[in-house]
Order: C-alpha cells, then sequence, then structure tokens
C-alpha cells in the first residue's frame, strides 16, 4: 500500500473515531439535563481545542478537511456538555 493511499484511509478512519468521541458526550449531556452534573472544565477545553484545530485546518494554505471534521463535534457537543454542566443554567 503506497503511503498516500495508506495516509488516506488512515484520515478517514481518525475522523470517524474523533466524532465517535465526541459524540461520547451524549450520555453527560442527558445526565446534565437530569440533574447529575458532570465536571464542565473538560468539555469547555476539548470545545476550544476543537475550534482552535479547525480554524487551523480551514485555514492553512491546503485546508485539511480530515482535521476539520474531525474537531468539529468537540465544538458542537463540548460546548452543549458544558453548558448544561452548570446548575445554575437549568
Amino acid at each position: 500500500m503506497k503511503e498516500t493511499r495508506f495516509i488516506s484511509i488512515l484520515s478517514k478512519i481518525a475522523t470517524v473515531i474523533a466524532i465517535c468521541m465526541y459524540v461520547s458526550y451524549i450520555p453527560q449531556i442527558i445526565n446534565n439535563l437530569h440533574g447529575s452534573y458532570g465536571a464542565p472544565l473538560q468539555p469547555l477545553v476539548a470545545a476550544i481545542n476543537g475550534l482552535l484545530w479547525c480554524i487551523y485546518a480551514y485555514f492553512k494554505r491546503e485546508r485539511d478537511w480530515a482535521v476539520f471534521w474531525a474537531n468539529f463535534p468537540a465544538i458542537i457537543f463540548g460546548l452543549i456538555t458544558f453548558f448544561t454542566s452548570l446548575p445554575s443554567l437549568f
């Protein structure tokens, strides 16, 4: 297998795994909404990290869509998890 084909396959697998990692926040979001609040710091940091990686991937000379889409769910799910983990908001 040529390196470029290997990297292409690897980037697709890594993107799917990263998306699964951030989608796994859904149970914590549900728990937060039911009053069993999780810690807010980690999802907030994940959202900021995802935002920075998305900015990097989008604005580099040759856009890196695998990096962008792997980190985009971190922004959404990280922020939702963060805000729902603040008991005074809900």
